[in-house]
């Protein structure tokens, strides 16, 4: 992670959660803010937030909002297992990278990394791993864990999420897909929410609001009625559920209105398209992965990366060649991506 000393204003392309918060949350804020509401989620902005997950789900889906996403993803892993089992999951997977443990410590399972180059699992890949079923000496396989997008930005087509959940339940298994930039997904195979989770057969979904637009709030999504009892007591236990909830539901009203979530995503994936397009212009600049959403991964000499980092804040990705990543957001303008091409080409 690199810093650039404070400054009066700054421009980042290292994180969507490096953004702001688009007005019309700001205002759904200051709104939800008059008078008393009961707490805990019995409040009129809650109910109408759980129908609007449902129009954006599925009838069958359930709703339980959370503070963040690192929160959402262990009660739902939570919900789906015992300290016994094991979670598949990509290399670079979000739980098991960048999550400090935190769903090791909170389910006792066991995280089984598979090697992705692209990011994604595959019934082949996981294939190999299951194994010791039945036996009381081995973890016993339970769920595969999958982001969409990718830790790589990479995105999984429809077909390859029906292969892997049928997959997963042909061997007595969930799948838990991490949706924290779900939006741009959706943006990318021009589809619907439900279409790609509920119709895949997805069982448990994080959803993510805060990269694209949202001051904080996340949510799980249940697919499997069975599993909904459960989780109003697993959130509370793991201190994601919020008091005065009026403020994690009117965000998410406001961001499912008007399709807000979409034209975000929208704009970051161009944003990033425009981004890829004026990199391409240079021979010494290789991407490393598809441009398929708001993140992209490149390689570029060691001296263009320390240039760029006088103005800019952004990741390494793999140091030892090279590689860093980028992203864009939905507050990303047009001139901060000519700003950082010609500044880029100052170097020539």
């Amino acid at each position: 992670m690199v810093y650039l000393e404070k400054k009066e204003t700054m421009r980042s392309f290292a994180s969507d959660n490096n953004s702001g918060v688009h007005p019309d949350i700001l205002k759904s804020l200051q709104d939800a803010n008059q008078d008393h509401a009961i707490g805990y989620g019995d409040d009129p902005w809650t109910q109408r937030v759980e129908e609007l997950f449902k129009k954006h789900f599925g009838r069958q889906s359930s709703v339980y909002l959370t503070f963040n996403g690192t929160g959402s993803n262990v009660i739902a892993l939570q919900a789906v297992t015992q300290p016994y089992h094991a979670i598949y999951c990509s290399q670079t997977a979000h739980i098991l990278v960048d999550e400090c443990g935190a769903p090791v410590k909170s389910t006792g399972c066991q995280l089984v990394a598979i090697p992705s180059p692209d990011g994604k699992l595959t019934p082949e890949r996981v294939q190999p791993y299951i194994k010791g079923v039945g036996d009381p000496h081995h973890s016993q396989p339970r769920v595969i864990y999958l982001s969409q997008c990718t830790e790589l930005g990479t995105v999984y087509s429809i077909e390859e999420l029906k292969a892997l959940t049928d997959f997963a339940h042909r061997h007595q298994m969930y799948v838990h897909m991490d949706g924290a930039r779900l939006a741009n997904a959706a943006v990318q195979l021009n589809c619907s929410l439900q279409a790609m989770t509920a119709d895949c057969g997805i069982d448990i979904l994080s959803f993510g609001g805060t990269k694209n637009g949202m001051m904080m709030g996340e949510a799980v999504v249940l697919f499997r009625p069975e599993l909904a009892d459960r989780m109003r007591f697993i959130r509370k236990q793991s201190a994601q559920l919020a008091s005065k909830m009026r403020y994690l539901s009117c965000q998410f009203e406001a961001y499912f209105s008007n399709d807000l979530w979409l034209k975000n995503a929208q704009h970051a994936n161009r944003m990033a398209e425009k981004l890829a397009a004026g990199l391409r212009e240079y021979k010494e600049i290789h991407f490393t992965q598809p441009v398929q959403s708001n993140a992209l991964f490149l390689q570029m000499p060691d001296a263009w990366i320390k240039h760029l980092r006088q103005r800019y804040v952004f990741y390494d990705w793999n140091a030892a060649i090279g590689e860093v990543r980028l992203v864009t957001s939905f507050d990303t303008t047009e001139n901060d991506v000519d700003d950082l091409l010609t500044f880029l080409r100052m170097l020539q």
